[in-house]
C-alpha cells in the first residue's frame, strides 16, 4: 500500500520529467513543501528518503533552469552590444 507522499511523488515525478512541462515556480514551491515536511520529522524513514530524493531532483532541475536563464540573458546582452554587466546591489539604500 502506498502512502500519500509516495503517490504524490510518483505523479509529480512523471509530470515533471518532461522538460517542456517544467515550471520553475511550481518546482520551487514543491521544494519548500518538502523541506517543511522533512523539518517536522514525523514521516517514516522511507517517506523521508523519498522526499529527500525528490528534493535533490527538484534542486537540480531548478539549478539547470537558472543556468539556462543566465545564459539567455548573457546572449541578449552580447547581441545588444553591452560589454559588461552591472553589479546588482541587493541591499536597500534606505538603511
Amino acid at each position: 500500500m502506498l502512502d500519500e507522499s509516495t503517490k504524490r511523488y510518483r505523479v509529480v515525478k512523471q509530470s515533471s520529467s518532461k522538460k517542456k512541462g517544467f515550471n520553475f515556480e511550481e518546482s520551487l514551491n514543491e521544494l519548500e513543501e518538502l523541506v517543511e515536511r522533512l523539518e517536522v520529522g514525523d514521516q517514516t524513514l522511507e517517506s523521508s528518503l523519498k522526499d529527500f530524493e525528490r528534493g535533490v531532483e527538484l534542486t537540480r532541475s531548478c539549478q539547470t533552469a537558472l543556468q539556462d536563464a543566465e545564459q539567455r540573458v548573457e546572449q541578449l546582452i552580447e547581441k545588444s552590444g553591452v560589454e559588461q554587466l552591472a553589479i546588482f546591489n541587493t541591499q536597500s539604500t534606505d538603511e
